[in-house]
């Protein structure tokens, strides 16, 4: 696991194939919306990508576009949402393989982990979980500068995936 202090948290090594990146969240719960607002940001800056990456905006409801994501058939699903890391706010990292199975780590906590579940049993690919540390999660409350900051470098990060 890594930090934003890391020049980069995206090792392309391991995100190769075909690539769904799914964003999780609730925009209306300021620093949870972080999913959907990289989603939203990639399809602005990358408006043609390459046929191996996917991007998803499941909002705060991943379990209603599991057969979505399975249809895609894809090599690596890379899931990112707010998740309570016990870091600064903006702190950034990548949760793999058997830590995925812990409960208590995102803001989706049922929902997510059923997801993972599921996504695991159906497919194939390597799941990543790409967490940023929230700062508020209240409603009505805008993204905060920090997490705004993770947002962006993971945004340059993927797209120099692309």
């Amino acid at each position: 696991m890594t930090n934003m202090a890391s020049k980069k948290f995206l090792k392309t090594g391991k995100l190769k194939g075909k690539i769904v990146i799914v964003g999780i969240g609730n925009t209306l719960k300021g620093d949870d919306g972080a999913g959907p607002e990289i989603i939203k940001m990639l399809k602005s800056q990358i408006p043609n990508p390459k046929s191996q990456i996917e991007m998803l905006d499941v909002g705060a409801v991943p379990e209603n576009f599991l057969q979505k994501i399975v249809g895609h058939r894809p090599d690596v699903i890379l899931l990112v949402d707010a998740v309570n890391l016990e870091k600064p706010a903006g702190s950034v990292e990548i949760i793999e393989g058997e830590d995925l199975k812990e409960e208590g780590f995102s803001t989706h906590n049922a929902s997510l982990k059923l997801t993972i579940e599921y996504l695991k049993k159906e497919t194939e690919a390597d799941i990543l979980l790409l967490g940023i540390q929230p700062k508020n999660i209240g409603f009505g409350q805008r993204i905060s500068p920090e997490v705004k900051r993770a947002i962006d470098k993971t945004v340059n990060e993927i797209k120099c995936m692309n």
